[in-house]
């Protein structure tokens, strides 16, 4: 099956995909601040760079999109129809990166927590899982 967009539209659609500062990840900023907690971001200096890191509470979350990490049991976790050869390896070899990012992280004692694009939609339930999780 080809492409639906032409080569160069697919490009400028794909150059604009980001890993920082998503939608999600502003959400999650929004509910941690509303809940007066203080955090920094993208810390370089840990494993994955997490998207939010709560130093005095030793946390790392990561802001993970459904699609890029194959969020199981969610309608956003679908792969590509076309260029399976290129998908499949590169967003397994994602969900294996994470994998072993967490495990260095929790053996250096660091608390992980993970939230999903779709569990970012409703701001509530955000910030009522994130006070369970993150305090």
């Amino acid at each position: 099956m080809t492409d639906v967009f032409t080569k160069k539209k697919r490009s400028l659609i794909m150059s604009r995909i980001t890993g920082k500062h998503t939608s999600p990840e502003l959400r999650v900023r929004k509910a941690l601040y509303r809940a007066g907690i203080r955090y920094r971001l993208h810390d370089k200096k840990l494993s994955g760079h997490p998207d939010i890191v709560i130093r005095r509470l030793k946390t790392a979350l990561f802001v993970n999109g459904c699609f890029w990490h194959q969020h199981k049991n969610c309608k956003r976790s679908t792969i590509p129809k076309t260029n399976k050869k290129y998908w499949l390896p590169k967003l397994k070899r994602n969900i294996e990166k994470q994998a072993e990012d967490l495990r260095k992280l929790r053996k250096e004692g660091w608390k992980i927590a993970v939230v999903w694009e779709c569990q970012t939609k409703n701001q509530n339930k955000l910030e009522s899982r994130l006070r369970k999780t993150v305090i």
